[in-house]
C-alpha cells in the first residue's frame, strides 16, 4: 500500500483526499503545518508528499526547499494559485509536479501515479549500474547523488536526478526539450514552456555552472540541450 503524507490546513480537503485515495490502495496521513510535517516524516516512511503552498507559519515553498535538502521523496505541490510564476518557483525549489485548486481527485491520482512510475522507472533502468563519471564529477545511481571533484556529496531531487541521468546517457548529443520532457516529467502533465529550462537551471546550479557560459549542459538555441562531456562507467 502506498503511503501519502498530505500537508494542508484545509480539513475538508484532507478528509476528501483520505477517503478518495484509500479507494486506490493508498494510506494517508494528513497534517496541517510544517512542524507536524517534520514530526510525521520523523516517525513514518512515505512514498510521496502532497504539500499545500499556503500554510500557517512556514509556507509550502519554504518547506519544500528545506525538505529537498534532506530527502529525494517525491513532492506534489498543491496550490490555489495558478499563475505561471508560482509554478515556476515551486519547480525551482524542488517540487516534482504541481496541481491547482480546485482540482479533480482523479487527476490528482493520475499525477501521483505518474510521479511514482517515473521514480520507479528511473531506479529500474539503472539498477545494474553503480556510477557514471564525467570529468572530475560522478553520478551515483545507487544513492542518486552527485559527487563533486572534492568528493562532496550533492543531493538531487527526483526530477534533477532523472534529467541528469538522461543527459549522462546521451552525451555529445543535442536533446530536444520534447525528448527531455518525455524522459523526465511525462507528456500527460500540463507543462508550460519553461519547465525543462527551470530543471536544467537547477542542475547547472549543482555544478556551479555559469548559465551564461555553461561548460557541461549547453543550450543549443532553437533545438534543446547538449551534455558536453565524455562519460565513463
Amino acid at each position: 500500500m502506498l503511503s501519502i503524507l498530505i500537508v494542508d490546513d484545509d480539513v475538508q480537503i484532507c478528509q476528501l483526499l483520505r477517503d478518495y485515495l484509500a479507494g486506490f490502495g493508498m494510506s494517508v496521513v494528513a497534517v496541517s503545518d510544517g512542524k507536524a510535517m517534520a514530526e510525521a516524516l520523523g516517525k513514518n516512511s512515505f512514498d510521496l508528499v502532497i504539500l499545500d503552498l499556503m500554510l500557517p507559519g512556514e509556507d509550502g515553498l519554504s518547506l519544500c526547499r528545506s525538505l529537498r535538502t534532506k530527502s529525494d521523496i517525491p513532492i506534489l505541490m498543491l496550490t490555489a494559485r495558478g499563475e505561471a510564476m508560482d509554478r515556476v518557483v515551486g519547480l525551482e525549489v524542488g517540487a516534482d509536479d504541481y496541481i491547482v485548486k480546485p482540482f479533480e481527485p482523479r487527476e490528482l491520482v493520475a499525477r501521483i501515479q505518474t510521479i511514482l512510475r517515473r521514480a520507479r522507472g528511473s531506479h529500474e533502468s539503472i539498477q545494474e549500474k553503480n556510477e557514471a563519471a564525467f570529468g572530475d564529477w560522478r553520478l551515483n545511481y545507487i544513492s542518486r547523488q552527485l559527487v563533486s571533484p572534492q568528493d562532496l556529496v550533492i543531493p538531487l531531487s527526483n526530477a534533477e536526478f532523472r534529467l541528469l541521468s538522461v543527459l549522462v546517457e546521451h552525451p555529445k548529443r543535442v536533446l530536444t526539450r520534447e525528448f527531455l520532457l518525455d524522459a523526465t516529467r511525462g507528456r500527460d502533465m500540463d507543462v508550460f514552456d519553461r519547465s525543462i529550462d527551470i530543471l536544467v537551471s537547477r542542475v547547472r546550479q549543482k555544478f556551479n555552472d555559469d548559465s551564461r557560459t555553461p561548460s557541461l549542459i549547453k543550450t543549443i538555441r532553437g533545438e534543446g540541450y547538449l551534455f558536453d562531456a565524455e562519460v565513463s562507467r
